[in-house]
């Protein structure tokens, strides 16, 4: 398999990748950030996976039920024909919680025929840290490892136990299933209850879907994005994940592979912001109270991320025994950036907060809580804007004076102010304004290089950086501004390869980055819409989709040259990008077809 060819089925607790062949190549139980299950994603020979294997003769084809998160895969041999629909089990209980147990279900339809096939399943607990010990018993097959820790996890069937584990040939004569469970069950499954947990799990995802506005243009492509974000976030805290899988490589064979299991206040907000606009209130709701709880004191600096049971310290860790995605090491667990100082994220939060407030004035909680960090937030913006930082694509080396830092800290009294305005707290606002105004003196004075006719990537440098694209959509300067327009323009020339873009071109600390961003291309394509290259930004972003894997999912980066999918799968940030841009061309759609009726 050369490309990510995967699907993501989950249930806000944890989640799974299974293959277009039916294997699930990745999972951790019982959460996100626990270790994995299975993970032949980044060890063929022994990461662990749990596979249905069926002769050459049969055609697999694998879909998603139409907005919702049941994965199909379907394995057709003339008249044999039988359906994997799997899924992990999310629905409303009586009380009105959510039934998300640390489980994935199987449900394996027969369609018609005598279909076969065989099962391969290896679990490897542990990170396949030491030897896993598989066991049928009476009920179930228990598999359990002393490596580390001790763990276990069980399998519940309709099928043969003994044919399961040693690998036999099951003929399909009618629906069954297999459960894999963290815990042991209490009450016994069978193919009826687990038809109702499909059922129950199929509408679960219905209703929140129905929630997500129909547009008339990328419908199904907002739809199943939007998905994805509510499947990388985690019920129990409100925290939102950057990805489900840590190490997958930027580039094949490099070193730049990182833990994405965690939550970055930087991406989160920008995922909240967007899937709130698509009127999913909850998910707001849910991470501003982990932002809330995470800022106890008024004066406590916000990490860059967290773990997403609200954890400050992620200690990174190699794991030297696994061999790493295509053979891509090390494979790290827990990530170093957590000690790093970013000042962007303050300005993203800000700007979250205050879209809270616009959208659901009538409905936001803890508003004092909110005006208590935004004064926080303030003081802290007050008495750092000026310092350097690692910026937003975490150098490792040396601080800088990076301007997507600095038109953030603009943005973080930028949008104080407005929030000021909305609680009439008037005395804060002029002393806000004379702040606001001094920063953006400052990034006008030092960030535009006449040079290079561009604001560029820090203070005193030539290169450009894609983010600074989004100087615009933040309101720091307008789309029609000539100092923006030439950035676009600036930007295109030098970072945009054949419809790619480069973060940027200067090197880091592993060199020179050789593959595309997903995320810039995506800001490119609404920078250029922006600016009034409607056309040209429609032709990049048709293009763009389709480099998307068979199911419409992203990762972080692409292959400037094949177009592969590489990076952490599927990736938070390349998702929220895709639903702005979406949205933006469905928006205006609409109005030239409303322009089009008037006129007729």
């Amino acid at each position: 398999m050369d490309n990510l060819d995967y699907g993501i089925i989950g249930n806000c607790r944890s989640a799974a990748l299974i293959s277009k062949t039916g294997s699930i190549d990745w999972c951790c139980l019982p959460e996100f950030d626990s270790s994995s299950v299975f993970a032949k994603l980044l060890d063929e020979e022994i990461g662990g996976s749990f596979e249905i294997l069926v002769d050459e003769s049969y055609t697999i084809t694998q879909r998603y039920k139409k907005q919702t998160a049941v994965l199909i895969t379907k394995f057709v041999d003339g008249d044999d024909i039988f359906e994997v629909r799997d899924f992990m089990p999310r629905y409303h209980n009586a009380d009105g919680t959510y039934h998300s147990p640390p489980e994935i279900v199987r449900y394996i339809r027969h369609i018609s025929g005598k279909p076969k096939f065989r099962v391969k399943y290896e679990p490897k607990l542990e990170y396949a840290l030491g030897e896993t010990k598989t066991y049928v018993k009476h009920n179930f097959i228990a598999s359990l490892t002393h490596a580390e820790k001790f763990d276990t996890v069980f399998l519940y069937t309709s099928f043969n136990k003994n044919a399961i584990v040693e690998g036999r040939e099951i003929e399909v004569r009618k629906d069954g299933y297999f459960l894999l469970g963290y815990n042991e069950k209490i009450l016994l499954p069978n193919t009826k209850k687990m038809y109702l947990d499909l059922e129950r799990t199929k509408v679960y995802w219905l209703n929140w879907s129905n929630d997500t506005p129909n547009y008339k243009k990328y419908n199904a492509e907002i739809s199943r994005s939007a998905i994805t974000l509510k499947l990388l976030s985690y019920d129990k805290s409100g925290a939102i994940l950057a990805a489900p899988t840590t190490s997958l490589p930027e580039t094949i064979g490099e070193v730049r592979n990182w833990d994405y299991r965690f939550c970055w206040i930087r991406d989160a907000s920008m995922v909240v912001k967007v899937i709130s606009e698509l009127g999913h209130k909850n998910v707001a709701r849910r991470y501003l109270r982990f932002i809330i709880d995470l800022i106890p004191d008024k004066d406590e600096k916000l990490q860059i991320m967290y773990g997403i049971n609200k954890e400050k310290k992620l200690t990174e860790e190699t794991l030297d025994h696994l061999s790493g995605y295509k053979g891509s090491k090390p494979v790290r667990i827990g990530n170093a950036a957590y000690a790093q100082r970013q000042n962007d994220i303050y300005g993203i939060l800000m700007d979250v907060i205050y879209t809270q407030l616009i959208k659901f004035s009538n409905d936001v909680e803890n508003g004092e809580e909110l005006w208590s960090i935004t004064k926080g937030i303030v003081w802290i913006v007050s008495k750092h804007w000026r310092e350097a930082d690692k910026g937003i694509w975490e150098f490792r080396t040396e601080d800088r004076h990076f301007t997507f830092s600095k038109v953030l800290c603009w943005v973080a009294i930028d949008r104080a102010i407005k929030i000021a305005r909305i609680f009439k707290k008037s005395r804060k606002i002029e002393k806000w304004t004379a702040l606001e105004q001094e920063i953006k003196k400052d990034i006008h004075d030092n960030a535009w290089n006449p040079e290079v006719n561009a604001f560029v990537q820090s203070y005193g440098s030539k290169y450009l950086d894609a983010s600074v694209l989004l100087m615009e959509s933040y309101g720091f300067v307008h789309a029609k501004d000539p100092k923006f327009v030439n950035t676009v323009r600036a930007i295109e020339k030098d970072l945009n390869y054949n419809g790619l873009l480069y973060r940027y071109k200067n090197e880091d600390d592993f060199g020179l980055p050789s593959s595309s961003f997903t995320i810039c291309t995506f800001w490119f394509i609404n920078s250029l819409f922006r600016i009034g290259e409607e056309e040209k930004a429609l032709k990049h972003f048709d293009q763009l989709l389709g480099y998307s894997n068979h199911l419409g999912l992203f990762s972080e980066d692409i292959d400037f040259k094949s177009k592969r999918l590489l990076g952490n799968f599927p990736q938070a940030y390349s998702h929220l990008a895709l639903i702005e841009c979406a949205v933006n061309f469905s928006k205006k759609h609409t109005e030239e077809k409303i322009l089009e009726s008037m006129r007729e």
